[in-house]
């Protein structure tokens, strides 16, 4: 299939946001079917991996007994392996199991709300990791758990899910296109006229929808973590809806964003988690030792500083009040 000619924009509701796809292909293809097949890859990853949904099937290995082999889908079983890795990489900064952590401040399923004492914090000590009680076979699509775990996969899914919109396109022949689901994004190709896609960077700021920057995007994917979409008020004192897996508490660091660009959305959502647990010193460092593209965004005062990295090279500091947006970006 060419895909030089008509601009196409199909977009839907799914994990409680909207996924959107731009793309271009021939004139008169059959959007329908393109669109019913984008809204069965994310309703596929919805299923699987919600917390909310109390049939899925990450809440089914929730639940299951210790030591036993429980057989999950493979797009389940894709994730949970690519989890434990970056958790692996990052010394536990990215730990899928803390979703006790966000029901008890109130972040996940159900009516529990936070506003008078916060949560006694649950050392790490106490509270096993993912790469300690989680096995994943891969080949057979099969996962054991060696001790109770509660999963959430927040910090991943929505990248995989974003990844299905990809494939599904491309598995319709499709190679110029832009999908994301919310924040998180991945493109492929340039546009008819030769020029790339380009997403906007939102500023991390509580209760608005403000741009603080565009990148070009092309052959990759970029996700965002932050502290400013989710969070609860305790007495007076705002926390944020990440979890840091070595204190059992929300994060607490100058960090406002980070924002990774990778090859794939999945593992982009996952260090952008990892890279806001570990904060603006240990963060960046990492980043720079792994060759990563990252955009860490720190709190000064009533203002942003941004910290750049490209292939692992750090770039100048920048004060973020200096930009603007002047190109026109994809809608987001």
């Amino acid at each position: 299939m060419s895909t030089d000619g008509q601009r196409y924009s199909l977009n839907g509701e799914t994990m409680g946001t909207r996924y959107t796809a731009l793309f271009y292909a021939d004139a008169g293809i059959d959007t329908d079917e393109i669109g019913h097949r984008l809204a069965q890859a994310v309703g596929l990853v919805d299923q699987q991996m919600s917390t909310w949904k109390a049939d899925s099937d990450l809440n089914r290995l929730n639940a299951a007994p210790e030591q036993q082999w429980l057989s999950v889908p493979k797009e389940l079983a894709t994730v949970l392996a690519a989890a434990l890795r970056v958790s692996q990489q990052s010394s536990g900064a990215f730990d899928i199991a803390v979703g006790d952590l966000v029901g008890a401040w109130g972040f996940g399923p159900g009516e529990q709300t936070v506003t008078e004492q916060a949560p006694v914090p649950t050392s790490a000590h106490t509270r096993p990791s993912a790469c300690a009680a989680l096995m994943v076979d891969l080949q057979r699509h099969q996962v054991r758990k060696r001790a109770p775990l509660h999963l959430d996969l927040n910090g991943i899914a929505k990248g995989f899910g974003v990844d299905e919109l990809a494939r599904c396109l491309e598995g319709f022949g499709i190679t110029r296109y832009l999908v994301g689901i919310d924040g998180e994004m991945r493109a492929r190709g340039i546009k008819p006229d030769a020029q790339p896609w380009v997403v906007a960077i939102e500023k991390p700021r509580r209760g608005v929808r403000e741009v603080m920057g565009v990148m070009e995007l092309g052959d990759a994917a970029i996700a965002t973590s932050g502290d400013y979409r989710q969070w609860v008020e305790v007495n007076g004192q705002t926390y944020a809806h990440t979890m840091n897996p070595a204190t059992g508490a929300p994060l607490r660091n100058r960090l406002a964003a980070v924002s990774v660009v990778a090859a794939s959305c999945m593992l982009a959502d996952a260090w952008a988690t990892a890279l806001m647990v570990l904060g603006e010193t240990e963060g960046p460092r990492l980043a720079q030792e792994r060759g990563m593209d990252a955009l860490f965004v720190l709190h000064d005062g009533q203002q942003f500083k941004e910290i750049s990295i490209v292939g692992g090279q750090l770039q100048a500091h920048i004060d973020s009040r200096a930009i603007d947006s002047p190109h026109e970006r994809e809608p987001r």
